[in-house]
């Protein structure tokens, strides 16, 4: 019977023990970051196969959107945790985004909002609404590639209206957000299309909300200050155990509530900082008095 050896330390190491973890830790998060790429695959085949005799291919497809967003946080903070970030996970990063949180949800959200609008009896309308609806999801697609680029190709953002000096944040919306807003509002009506003509104007303004969203220089915040390695209180062990259970019970409303609440607090921080901000005092006019005498 073979004893087996213990694990040395990093510190007991050879050189090329080391070299071999080191390569097996860059590969970490290229793995989440092909789940990325798998779950926006199996969300483009899912968007095909829906209908409104089968709306839960489009719920499907939402679903595999939002376990895509998940996959995308960890393979970048895996990569902060282990210090393995490279030149080659950004771009794989980012090119896997624009698959999964660009084309997926922008053909999940025509063939959800559009594709399947009765004709009625109103067929130019009809006609018009289609095109519209193709210009907006283009727009959110567009939109969302814009994000990502200028992303890789600023040094330090700075967000047009600051918040607290040391706090990290996003300038725009994420694209994983936006996409995570349209998932999780198909998910909402359990991947019920819509077949009401009146309710796709409606859904035109989200997309081209959320769209102009992240090509804004709004605030968003991050989450990247968070420090899992800190310890805690129990309080908050107990708070997040009681939010990931209500998530898992009451996941329909829940994604849903986290969507919006997200994207409404770019909104709302950015017209908070227009109202506080006040224009700067001229200054007071110099005067030449003549000395006394």
């Amino acid at each position: 019977m073979k004893m087996s050896l213990p694990m040395r330390r990093w510190e007991d190491q050879t050189p090329a023990d080391r070299r071999r973890m080191r390569k097996g830790m860059y590969i970490l998060p290229s793995l989440f970051t092909a789940a990325n790429i798998g779950a926006g695959y199996y969300a483009l085949t899912q968007t095909m196969l829906g209908s409104p005799t089968e709306p839960w291919h489009f719920d499907h497809a939402a679903l595999a959107i939002g376990v895509a967003v998940v996959a995308d946080g960890l393979d970048g903070r895996i990569a902060r945790m282990t210090n393995t970030a490279s030149d080659f996970g950004r771009e794989f990063d980012s090119l896997a985004d624009v698959i999964t949180f660009g084309v997926a949800p922008a053909l999940l959200a025509w063939m959800w909002g559009f594709a399947h609008l009765p004709v009625a009896n109103y067929p130019l309308v009809h006609d018009r609404t289609l095109q519209i609806g193709l210009l907006a999801t283009f727009i959110f697609l567009v939109a969302g590639a814009s994000r990502l680029a200028r992303f890789n190709i600023q040094v330090n953002p700075k967000p047009s209206n600051p918040g607290k000096p040391g706090r990290k944040y996003f300038v725009g919306m994420p694209i994983p957000a936006g996409a995570g807003v349209v998932a999780a509002t198909i998910h909402l009506f359990r991947g019920d299309p819509i077949v009401y003509l009146p309710l796709a104007p409606l859904w035109i303004a989200l997309l081209l909300v959320v769209g102009f969203l992240m090509v804004s220089t709004w605030r968003f915040y991050s989450f990247k200050d968070l420090n899992l390695r800190h310890r805690h209180r129990f309080q908050i062990i107990i708070l997040i155990a009681a939010f990931l259970y209500l998530l898992i019970l009451f996941h329909t409303y829940m994604l849903f509530a986290l969507g919006f609440t997200y994207m409404l607090s770019g909104i709302l921080t950015r017209v908070s900082y227009f109202f506080r901000r006040r224009p700067a005092e001229p200054p007071a006019p110099a005067y030449n008095e003549a000395p006394e005498h």
